[in-house]
């Protein structure tokens, strides 16, 4: 009961993150061309942002979750260190995963012209950015 509570408590908080991190991917799709949506996911699937226009953010959220949760396995067992990002590459475009933090993840949506170089430049900056967001956010409440 105690550990539901203080999830919900902490996914108020991250909440409160929402128009900032908002701010972050509107920005992040302005850098880069043919970006064509981008959100923030907590780690168990939560969306605390998006702007995406073609598809259901619960849903990438939540497979968002799942991506991670075999990424970090697969770095772990392969003994790579601490997971940082994947991409995966469609017939008509990209996903690409950063982690933001310990605690968030950012996914894009690119088309298949995207420069990747760029999309990765961009998106680690924005990462980072969101990750001190979300942690700032958790540290609030922790204090509270």
């Amino acid at each position: 009961m105690k550990r539901a509570l203080r999830q919900r408590a902490e996914r108020r908080q991250l909440l409160t993150a929402e128009p900032d991190i908002l701010e972050e991917l509107r920005g992040l799709r302005a850098r880069v061309p043919h970006l064509t949506g981008a959100l923030a996911a907590s780690v168990d699937g939560l969306v605390l942002a998006q702007d995406t226009a073609a598809v259901e953010p619960e849903g990438v959220a939540a497979l968002t979750a799942a991506a991670l949760g075999v990424a970090l396995r697969l770095t772990e067992a392969t003994a790579r260190g601490d997971f940082r990002e994947l991409l995966i590459r469609g017939d008509s475009g990209y996903v690409a995963s950063y982690a933001a933090g310990s605690s968030a993840a950012l996914t894009t949506l690119a088309g298949p012209r995207t420069n990747v170089g760029r999309l990765h430049l961009e998106a680690r900056r924005s990462s980072a950015r969101i990750g001190a967001l979300v942690e700032g956010a958790l540290t609030r409440m922790e204090n509270a």
